[in-house]
């Protein structure tokens, strides 16, 4: 495995730990998010993770079931990803 590939791969292991989440709602919905294309963040994709994973539980459900707009557009094909999960 290249260097690369390797920092990489320990970046997404990261961020696969970090999804876990305290509410059952959000663990559903980044469960199915990782089964079905998580692996395949690229890197703008996993910056906007982590910083979707760096909020409140509460905030981040609000956003991912629509109840909120985002603040931010870059965070919105992500969040669309999310949805689709």
């Amino acid at each position: 495995m290249r260097q690369c590939e390797a920092v990489r791969s320990r970046e997404t292991q990261r961020l696969r730990w970090r999804s876990r989440r305290g509410l059952l709602e959000l663990d559903i919905v980044l469960g199915r998010f990782w089964a079905g294309c998580g692996e395949e963040l690229d890197e703008s994709e996993a910056g906007s993770l982590a910083r979707l994973l760096a909020m409140p539980d509460n905030d981040l459900l609000d956003l991912v079931m629509g109840r909120k707009p985002c603040p931010d557009p870059a965070l919105l094909p992500l969040l669309q990803r999310l949805k689709a999960a």
